[in-house]
């Protein structure tokens, strides 16, 4: 795995040299930090559970990026309004295949192969935004709690606490089931939002109902996952704002909002990052449970957890290879969130990378 480590490290060299133009002297103010990424790195480096989940999510990340794109079939062309004969056609394999899908077809005839890059692009987009909107209301909530103490974390964590006494599928169903009929009113009174979220999905602007479908999952994801952000958050602030920098900084004369920002969050960023990863893989089989319950988009999107909720009418007489194929795509999707969440876990530690250090100081002494 060295040659990962040599990769990221020019990465890190390439932006430390980036810094340096635009502030001189930044690499030599910010030595210790540079080696912390090249311990990071390097730790990195040397977890191969960690190197296979990063490649998957890089793979993921390319084929949601292209997919729409490079998908030789669209979606809304239904074949078997040609011939009935092409739902659920079984996979075959090359060179038998003679311009059959190599994967077979979903119920209205199309290459389940091309409809999963669109799919793919549909859950990446879904699992990653709700996460980014998701953690940083979360993480402000729980700074302020933590900080403050008294009414103010009071009132946070009651509020949290109702959020987290309801089920957050049961949460997440009862937005999903209202919030459609209004985004679609707005995305179709606004040309310019309704192509962006278009060209966001890799859809046709005509499908805008189904948009509208799949921004209130959305939403409706981003109002149940902040509060457990908001509690992890908080219980670290209150271990962080009693140490000696903290009263340091106050006595500085610096506002709340740069302690907080500046000095408190970096110092419990490393679990959030964490969790972050961990959230994405259960953001991605959240969002295709609520597609398969009914409540994301509708014909023609080709969204996975739709698709196999279509299937599971014929299964498994003829649409087993349907559902085992994009089941295999969402598990996968899922796994390499996890796998990279896990080494991120042990390469965040300061700990771990202390022992990193050590030895390849001796390794160093040595050579």
């Amino acid at each position: 795995m060295e040659f990962i480590y040599r990769f990221l490290k020019k990465l890190i060299w390439i932006y430390a040299g980036m810094r340096e133009r635009i502030s001189g002297g930044w690499i030599q103010k910010n030595s210790s930090r540079i080696r912390e990424w090249e311990l990071m790195a390097y730790a990195y480096s040397k977890s191969p559970i960690g190197v296979i989940g990063g490649l998957i999510v890089f793979i993921t990340f390319i084929l949601a990026v292209i997919g729409p794109m490079i998908s030789w079939e669209p979606y809304w062309e239904y074949k078997i309004v040609i011939n009935e004969t092409y739902r659920y056609m079984p996979p075959c394999l090359p060179p038998s295949c003679s311009g059959s899908p190599l994967l077979g077809t979903d119920e209205w005839g199309r290459d389940l192969l091309a409809m999963s890059l669109y799919g793919v692009r549909i859950s990446f987009v879904i699992s990653i935004v709700v996460v980014l909107l998701g953690a940083p209301l979360g993480i402000i909530l729980g700074l302020i709690a933590g900080y403050k103490g008294g009414l103010i974390d009071e009132v946070i964590m009651r509020l949290t606490d109702i959020f987290l006494a309801f089920p957050g599928l049961v949460l997440a169903i009862a937005f999903a089931s209202i919030l459609p009929q209004r985004i679609r009113g707005l995305l179709e009174s606004n040309d310019l939002l309704r192509a962006f979220f278009a060209g966001l999905f890799g859809l046709r602007e005509k499908e805008y109902a189904q948009i509208a479908a799949l921004i209130s999952i959305w939403l409706a994801m981003v109002i149940v996952w902040w509060p457990g952000y908001a509690r992890i958050v908080r219980g670290s602030v209150l271990s962080v704002r009693e140490m000696p920098f903290i009263e340091a900084a106050k006595l500085s004369g610096l506002s709340t909002w740069s302690i907080l920002f500046k000095h408190i969050l970096p110092n419990v960023i490393s679990p959030i990052l964490v969790m972050m990863t961990f959230d994405i893989a259960t953001a991605t089989l959240f969002a295709a449970a609520l597609s398969f319950l009914g409540l994301g988009p509708q014909e023609p999107v080709p969204e996975l957890g739709f698709i196999i909720s279509k299937a599971g009418y014929w299964f498994p007489e003829s649409s087993s290879h349907v559902v085992i194929y994009l089941g295999i795509v969402l598990l996968t999707m899922a796994l390499g969130w996890n796998l990279l969440g896990d080494a991120l876990r042990d390469v965040l530690d300061p700990r771990t990378r202390r022992a990193i250090e050590y030895r390849l100081e001796k390794k160093e002494k040595r050579g």
